[in-house]
């Protein structure tokens, strides 16, 4: 979700500096705010009982995290950290929860991306349960492009590392390495300048 800053602003909304790796919310926290990404990046995620860590997401510019949970009474079930220096507007839940009574169009815009958002999680919940790691990456990266304005074939460079995948994917390095190798080899990706071409 997108929305306008000056509206942010209007309502109370604050900018706000993060470090890099400098935690946001952490897991078990109670959703106190409203964020927005001015700029930076933001990863979404948790450690199990290993200590492996598995990305739910990666968030940049425009994008807003932790939205959802300022209709419920739940903790986060997750934690978010800047993944580099990054500005972030900051809204306190009742004043995003007035802002939306009084401008409903918000409403509706947010019904259509949360809607999106359950859609392409569904998608990757169906590639992430198979065994075939193709199948798990390629998954990924639709839904990642699907954020991406146009259909183009290797027109969508995809901003993560070998690393970060391996974490969103549930793979381990190795395997994404080898798999992407194939990928680009069938003509499904493309690589530049060390990055992935989708």
């Amino acid at each position: 979700m997108n929305i306008d800053q000056h509206l942010l602003h209007s309502f109370g909304g604050e900018d706000k500096i993060y470090k890099k790796m400098e935690m946001i919310f952490k897991e078990g926290d109670h959703a106190q705010y409203y964020f927005q990404i001015v700029k930076g990046k933001v990863k979404l995620n948790n450690y199990n009982e290993d200590g492996k860590e598995f990305i739910h997401n990666i968030l940049g510019k425009n994008q807003s995290f932790g939205d959802p949970l300022l209709f419920l009474d739940h903790a986060y079930p997750m934690n978010a950290a800047s993944l580099e220096a990054s500005e972030i507007i900051r809204l306190p839940k009742d004043s995003f929860i007035e802002m939306i009574k009084k401008n409903p169009d918000l409403s509706l815009q947010m019904n259509a991306c949360f809607s999106q958002q359950v859609y392409y999680k569904l998608l990757m919940m169906q590639s992430m349960a198979s065994q075939n790691p193709t199948l798990r990456l390629k998954g990924l990266l639709d839904y990642l492009k699907s954020y991406h304005d146009g259909d183009c074939t290797h027109c969508f460079s995809v901003e993560f590392t070998r690393q970060q995948i391996a974490n969103l994917t549930g793979l381990r390095v190795e395997t994404v390495i080898r798999t992407l190798k194939k990928m680009e080899q069938e003509g499904n990706i493309a690589f530049k300048d060390r990055k992935i071409l989708y």
